[in-house]
């Protein structure tokens, strides 16, 4: 049976927005939480961008449902011996339901200190590195490490869970998706991509957990649905490597314009029919995901939460 959590989008709303939807989630019967993690929304339209190890420690305090992030890039922006504390810090505060979800990140956050940003192989090659430096620490060790892209002298975490931090790994392509199935404790991604979930599962991934985050917009009218949709998280639809190497929020708004309000129609769950809902759903659990994290676009959270507590997550389940 599939799990539904709820997907926390600090792109788009702000710490206490995020931890009342939490709050929120788990009342309606919401099994578990993403939260993104980004330095830059997409777009200046979403608006928001708190710093999502505060937001994780403000959850710890407001629900009891596990937390994965979706996703942290440990390799540019934030070296992955400090990544590695604060994931410990996490797991302890939330008792051991702490998922440290880990991707190659995208230039938009990781530019910022003026760092190259990498070609995809190199990038693959950091992620790995940076895992591989992460689990050390982890067990409690003092850590010197000399490696190809990382320097760590004499570290160790003192705070940490009583169970090595679970890091489950990003993959919208064949060799991230061989990468997750090597080395990570499961996988994250957000297409209803079968033939990546079987690859990850036939090349070392087997029985792991797959995440999978989607986004809808509610809305009583369809119409105001998709409007939200489209002119929030069009973004979504740009393709290629776009949303990997375009450095600024300015640089999505001016490529989403090549989106039209059709795409986005294809692409989203909008307004009020259950089933519209249900059949975008349903594609992921078709695809073989066991996690589906469901996110919210639109502003009517009352129909939203309303709606999915009644009719879609026991349709879905």
């Amino acid at each position: 049976m599939v799990s539904i959590g709820y997907f926390l989008a600090s792109e788009q709303f702000g710490p206490a927005d995020l931890v009342d939807q939490a709050k929120r989630a788990e009342q309606a019967g919401f099994e578990r939480l993403w939260v993104s993690d980004h330095f830059h929304p997409w777009h200046d339209a979403q608006g928001q961008s708190p710093f999502v190890w505060g937001t994780i420690g403000a959850l710890s305090q407001a629900t009891g449902l596990p937390v994965t992030t979706a996703v942290t890039c440990p390799t540019v922006r934030i070296h992955p011996a400090i990544i590695a504390q604060a994931a410990a810090t996490a797991a302890v505060q939330l008792g051991g339901r702490f998922v440290l979800g880990v991707g190659s990140g995208e230039a938009l956050n990781e530019h910022i200190l003026g760092d190259r940003w990498p070609d995809p192989a190199i990038r693959l090659d950091m992620l790995e590195e940076a895992v591989q430096l992460i689990r050390r620490m982890h067990r409690g060790d003092t850590v010197s490490h000399h490696g190809t892209y990382y320097e760590v002298q004499e570290a160790r975490i003192y705070t940490l869970p009583e169970q090595p931090v679970p890091i489950y790994i990003s993959g919208f392509g064949p060799q991230a998706t061989t990468l997750a199935a090597r080395i990570g404790d499961g996988y994250c991604t957000v297409v209803p991509d079968r033939e990546l979930i079987d690859t990850f599962r036939s090349t070392g991934g087997g029985d792991k957990p797959v995440q999978a985050g989607v986004k809808v917009s509610w809305a009583e009218q369809e119409n105001i649905g998709l409007d939200s949709a489209h002119r929030l998280w069009a973004n979504d639809l740009l393709p290629g490597q776009l949303a990997q190497t375009l450095p600024r929020p300015a640089d999505f708004e001016a490529a989403m314009s090549l989106i039209d309000h059709e795409s986005s129609r294809q692409h989203f769950a909008v307004g009020p029919d259950p089933e519209q809902h249900l059949e975008h759903l349903q594609q992921y659990v078709d695809a073989g995901v066991d996690e589906l994290y469901i996110q919210q676009i639109g502003p009517d959270l009352d129909g939203f939460f309303t709606t999915y507590a009644k009719e879609i997550l026991p349709a879905l389940r």
